[in-house]
């Protein structure tokens, strides 16, 4: 069996993974230190650039975190040994929940709603991705498949 090889996937590549999915996690640092957290979000596109939009809870974590901020979405297929990792940097704003815009654009449908209403996005300031490509099998049959 070969190695299996990470290669890096194309910012269009990025951004359908992240428009096909609906949860990842976040990345931010507090008064402790750094911590990752789940979030449901929403890509959202437009003449303003590339955001990812999130809903929690007024003055939580998430809401009074500092404006850097790291999201990463990824799929992995343990069986076949492959997988692909989409990294998501850059600038924490709050969105004005009273506006219809946000309303209509920005809302990122959280699973659980009962008081998410402080909106916000990530202002897209990179985004990059790899994929890793399974080894190729070099015989169709393993030994171990008969045992």
């Amino acid at each position: 069996m070969s190695e299996g090889r990470l290669v890096t996937l194309s910012e269009a590549e990025c951004l359908d993974l992240l428009r096909a999915e609906e949860v990842g996690r976040i990345g931010v640092v507090d008064a402790e230190g750094p911590i990752v957290l789940p979030v449901n979000y929403r890509c959202v596109e437009g003449e303003g650039g590339v955001f990812v939009a999130i809903r929690t809870r007024p003055g939580n974590v998430l809401d009074v975190a500092p404006q850097p901020v790291a999201f990463e979405i990824d799929g992995i297929d343990r069986a076949h040994r492959r997988g692909w990792s989409v990294l998501v940097r850059g600038r924490l704003r709050h969105l004005d929940p009273d506006a219809l815009e946000s309303h209509e654009r920005f809302d990122s449908h959280p699973w659980v709603a009962a008081e998410r209403d402080a909106w916000l996005v990530i202002e897209v300031r990179s985004i990059s991705g790899r994929r890793l490509e399974a080894a190729t099998v070099e015989w169709a049959f393993h030994a171990t498949a008969y045992l």
